[in-house]
């Protein structure tokens, strides 16, 4: 049998932009794409903790140690440049391995989105 677990987390970063003239997607900084095991193309989930608000995407390569989170497309209309968002990304794999899979988990500042 095969189960969805978390594969990797990005645990609450500042939204730096909101680009709604773009065909979708979430521009992640590729040194926190990198730090979680999280790839350009990957579907994640947003977490919006400002407002609730839940959504699916893909991520694009942003500038490597800049910081960059920026909601594309139709997303920038669910969050505003400073809200504090959750970036979860999700695997499949069997059972037994589920059990013992630790995921990649980082903790980025959330006033600069970089790694401490």
């Amino acid at each position: 049998m095969q189960v969805q677990v978390v594969k990797s987390k990005i645990h609450r970063v500042s939204i730096t932009e909101a680009e709604l003239n773009y065909i979708g997607s979430i521009t992640i900084d590729e040194d926190l794409m990198d730090a979680s095991n999280i790839i350009e193309g990957e579907r994640v989930q947003i977490v919006n903790s400002n407002n609730g608000e839940r959504l699916e995407t893909y991520v694009i390569k942003g500038q490597r140690g800049s910081g960059t989170i920026c909601l594309n497309g139709p997303a920038a209309r669910r969050a505003q440049v400073g809200d504090v968002i959750i970036i979860i990304a999700y695997g499949f794999m069997d059972i037994e391995a589920a059990k013992t899979f630790k995921p990649s988990i980082i903790f980025p500042d959330t006033e600069t989105n970089r790694l401490a």
